[in-house]
């Protein structure tokens, strides 16, 4: 670590290399996003072969995320494997409550706790942050029943600490836009089904196709709400909105809705649900 780096954060990332010394050995939990992108890199300096990325892929997961994460672990000189994640057969996620990310992550850390017993290793890691406390996570509670531990929560680092320290590291994935998997999309209580999750990716995939990174698109039955950040929103509602609008209803929505408080994470837990 060099002068060039904050001291307070210098000092985290010391501790995080300290408690996966402290590991042995482990499956990483790896979407290629921002979080579980820098704990694989940190993993594989202290751990090398004895670290193991696990991708879950899945009718919620888009395919160029899926291709972003194993490009990237490739990169970071991982060892990495793919698993299919089955969430929609589970009838209790289908029915999107409040706690639907607990099915989905229960039925995601069963499978990665029986590769970790399969390949010898000890523990089972996600890239949960320090930030993520102070959201809607019901998926923590999977986490905690099957023994998941979160080393960069563990480590007091936040999603801007986390930010900063991939780009010290020069890691490719310092500025990617968050993602979450195309289930959260739908307001709770909305049934998700293959073919209402394809149409909300190929939606978003077209709005990709113009440019746009900072971008969701919220399932409202006939209506699409678009969440957008600043610089999208400007292309939205001037060069590229008729464009944008093509795309969207072509996806399958009769309208198309731009949310005037643009984008933020969690905006489904904005409005009670069923439980």
């Amino acid at each position: 670590m060099n002068d060039r780096i904050n001291p307070r954060l210098a000092g985290k990332c010391e501790r995080l290399e300290q408690i996966l010394a402290g590991l042995d050995s482990a499956v990483v939990a790896f979407s290629g996003g921002v979080d579980s992108s820098l704990l694989l890199a940190v993993a594989v300096k202290v751990l090398g072969s004895r670290v193991l990325a696990v991708t879950a892929t899945s009718e919620t997961y888009p395919e160029h995320e899926r291709l972003e994460a194993r490009a990237l672990a490739g990169q970071l000189g991982a060892r990495h494997r793919e698993v299919v994640s089955e969430e929609l057969a589970i009838p209790e996620f289908k029915d999107n409550p409040r706690n639907r990310c607990y099915y989905c992550k229960k039925e995601l850390f069963a499978k990665l706790r029986e590769i970790a017993d399969r390949e010898g290793l000890d523990h089972v890691l996600d890239g949960t942050n320090l930030d993520d406390r102070s959201d809607h996570r019901p998926g923590r509670q999977a986490a905690q029943e099957l023994g998941v531990r979160s080393p960069l929560e563990e480590a007091g680092l936040t999603k801007d600490d986390i930010r900063e320290l991939s780009r010290h590291l020069g890691l490719t994935s310092w500025d990617k836009p968050a993602f979450a998997c195309l289930s959260s999309r739908f307001p709770y209580g909305t049934a998700i089904t293959g073919e209402r999750v394809s149409q909300v990716g190929r939606a978003e995939d077209g709005l990709r196709g113009l440019g746009f990174r900072v971008l969701r698109v919220r399932y409202h039955d006939s209506v699409a709400r678009l969440e957008l950040g600043a610089e999208e929103f400007a292309l939205a509602t001037g060069p590229l909105r008729d464009e944008v609008n093509r795309l969207v209803k072509e996806a399958g929505f009769v309208y198309v809705a731009i949310d005037l408080q643009g984008y933020r994470t969690g905006s489904m837990n904005e409005t009670p649900g069923p439980a």
